[in-house]
């Protein structure tokens, strides 16, 4: 495999050990909706071992937004369960670092950063039912347009601890509202891919303003006869991580996932977050 830059088309079709080879070596740094399907994508959120015990009590008060798929010990950059050769460091495609609650840049590898007492939660991700969702004849728009999901702030509370809390993220996709029933269906059987919609319909209802506005992503078409439909999304720990105001934190970009081996329609939710 070669240093030069690749194209998502590129990546379509790898496994995910290639994948995340490709990602590892600096050569893709993109989305990654679609990529390695029927294999979990993970959110991410590492923070320091302090913290560690009230971040797991804010995913387990709050397992829609934040399923937990797994947890490294401190300082190990490797969660077993989601493959041998996983390396949190350097196999996201993008990651945000977090001081005091402010973004202070975006990097595609954390071995500089990474120390001793980081703790890592590799979260469920919404990638998974929209896989199912596609065997079932749906489009994802956003993955025909090769651009990340739009996804927004709302005024849904998530339920504290400790330091985190605050508001809930959604991301959004058009739905024929003829089959909305159908999609429901389909997505509860994933509760480690945020299980059902939140909300279908009017997005005032939930604080959204402008859907042409989404807080991280690209905006999308909703077309005749569509209407949005909103998930709970795993860049909320995004939003609990800037009101917690950690020293340091990091997570994934938003859109950029760690891809593990683990078949996503088997893969269970951490036993200590209730389904």
């Amino acid at each position: 495999m070669t240093t030069a830059l690749a194209e998502f088309s590129q990546l379509a079709d790898m496994a995910p050990s290639d994948a995340r080879r490709a990602i590892r070596l600096g050569r893709y740094s993109g989305h990654t909706a679609g990529l390695a399907r029927g294999r979990l994508q993970c959110n991410l959120a590492i923070v320091p071992g302090d913290y560690a015990a009230d971040f797991q009590a804010f995913c387990r008060n709050n397992p829609k937004p934040c399923p937990l798929a797994g947890i490294s010990a401190p300082g190990d950059p490797a969660i077993a369960r989601l493959g041998d050769d996983v390396d949190i460091r350097t196999d996201a495609a993008r990651y945000n670092v977090y001081r005091f609650g402010k973004l202070e840049e975006q990097v595609t590898d954390l071995s500089a950063l990474w120390q001793d007492d980081l703790v890592a939660f590799a979260i469920g991700c919404s990638f998974t039912f929209e896989n199912a969702l596609l065997r079932a004849g749906f489009a994802m728009r956003h993955i025909d347009a090769n651009v990340t999901v739009p996804m927004y702030r709302t005024t849904l509370e998530t339920v504290p601890a400790g330091p985190f809390g605050g508001g809930m993220v959604v991301s959004m996709r058009p739905v024929a509202e003829d089959r909305l029933e159908e999609v429901r269906a389909i997505c509860r059987t994933f509760p480690l891919a945020h299980g059902a919609p939140v909300h279908a319909g009017d997005p005032r209802a939930i604080g959204i303003t402008d859907l042409n506005a989404p807080d991280w992503g690209e905006p999308v078409e909703i077309r005749k006869g569509e209407v949005p439909v909103f998930w709970a999304c795993g860049v909320t720990p995004q939003v609990a991580i800037m009101a917690a105001k950690l020293p340091l934190s990091i997570t994934h970009a938003p859109g950029a996932m760690l891809i593990a081996d683990v078949d996503e329609r088997t893969a269970p939710i951490y036993p200590y977050v209730d389904n």
